[in-house]
């Protein structure tokens, strides 16, 4: 199968949870023999940090301007069995244009779903869809499962939807020896967000001040001036994608806090969780509708609502924390990894073209569930 992908970013993994799933995905597609091509704009921000050239028996295109690529991509897709658009690529309109004029498979793939959803609610512009919405493509890829695919068809006319959640790739997020500059009783990766900050004040912050004796490190961007710190928390600005296997494995607990709209929307993994649950990494997370469907609550993942709830889990022994721990990292390598996304791919794809016409193609969610870089969701 020859897919070509018009997307934000692969190059550059700074600030890009696209990047991250997009990376796992493509080694995963072409380890099954697939090709992707790959048209990603050549912008500055992402050129300034870039950490990738090429793709495993694929290839990247960065261009300048839609102008100058669009005759290549017109190329790529006419012998191309599928064709996608992504979630904030900023020629969407003129990716699909050329899509709609090819005999290639028609996809769109929201990596944004829970975003893409709340602006329209807020009356908001969406860039990266058109005027006539979802109603041209043969399928849209949901990160989001659950009631979300039911909203893509009824408000943004999708044929069909179908959940491809995140992913992670045990090749890139494995046990490793613990750094003593990482080493913390609870650990927490993210950007600053005023929508998580109340779940990061109960479940970090406000426990980080009840157990002073114990170690909190925090790894994110954009937090400001007056952020409430206490001095038990060491902080990390930055965090490359390549450290964050010693970041976690230097956790005896890593936190995971999920973005307002995620939350609401529920069925919206973050791609973090499978990474420390990959590096065998207990993890404690707030809660959100469809987690159950991803980790078994209290036996493969820690669920807090309360400081209370989150001090409770860091005084858990050792032993406990290890076996459930060793359970989640069992449950994503066996439905959580890049390979098992490419395979649920594969078996969406071959049921669209066996001329499957419900609006939802399969369920491939675990056990039967039902932006720019600074706004880009998976993060």
């Amino acid at each position: 199968m020859k897919l070509v992908v018009f997307g934000l970013a692969i190059s550059s993994s700074w600030g890009n949870g696209h990047a991250t799933l997009w990376r796992g995905l493509c080694r995963a597609l072409a380890r099954r023999g697939h090709h992707v091509v790959f048209f990603e704009r050549d912008v500055p921000y992402y050129a300034a940090h870039r950490d990738l050239w090429e793709l495993p028996q694929g290839q990247l295109r960065l261009y300048a301007s839609w102008h100058d690529v669009s005759d290549v991509a017109a190329r790529e897709l006419a012998d191309a069995d599928v064709g996608m658009v992504t979630s904030f690529c900023p020629d969407a309109t003129g990716a699909e244009c050329l899509l709609l004029e090819s005999s290639a498979l028609r996809i769109f793939y929201d990596l944004d779903t829970p975003i893409t959803l709340d602006r329209l609610a807020r009356g908001e512009r969406v860039d990266y869809i058109g005027p006539r919405g979802f109603a041209d493509f043969d399928l849209v890829l949901s990160y989001t499962g659950g009631a979300s695919l039911d909203e893509l068809t009824s408000r943004l006319g999708a044929r069909r939807a179908a959940p491809l959640y995140g992913s992670v790739d045990p090749e890139v997020h494995q046990p490793v020896p613990p750094v003593d500059a990482y080493r913390a009783d609870l650990s927490y990766i993210g950007t600053y967000s005023a929508d998580r900050q109340s779940a990061v004040e109960r479940l970090f912050l406000g426990p980080a001040r009840a157990l002073p004796s114990h170690r909190f490190v925090l790894a994110g961007s954009q937090y400001p001036a007056d952020f409430p710190w206490s001095t038990n928390i060491l902080y990390k600005r930055h965090l490359s994608p390549d450290q964050h296997p010693e970041f976690y494995s230097s956790s005896r607990l890593t936190l995971n806090v999920t973005r307002g709209a995620m939350a609401a929307t529920g069925y919206c993994p973050s791609g973090r969780l499978f990474e420390a649950a990959a590096c065998g990494t207990p993890i404690l997370s707030d809660s959100w509708p469809g987690l159950d469907r991803f980790f078994e609550p209290q036996r493969e993942i820690l669920v807090a609502s309360t400081t209370a709830d989150a001090v409770s889990a860091i005084q858990m022994p050792d032993d406990e924390l290890r076996a459930l721990a060793r359970r989640a990292r069992e449950r994503t390598l066996a439905e959580h990894t890049a390979d098992r996304r490419a395979r649920e791919l594969e078996e969406i794809l071959d049921s669209l073209q066996s001329g499957g016409t419900d609006s939802r193609v399969g369920n491939h969610s675990s056990r039967g569930s039902g932006h720019a870089h600074s706004t880009a969701g998976v993060l």
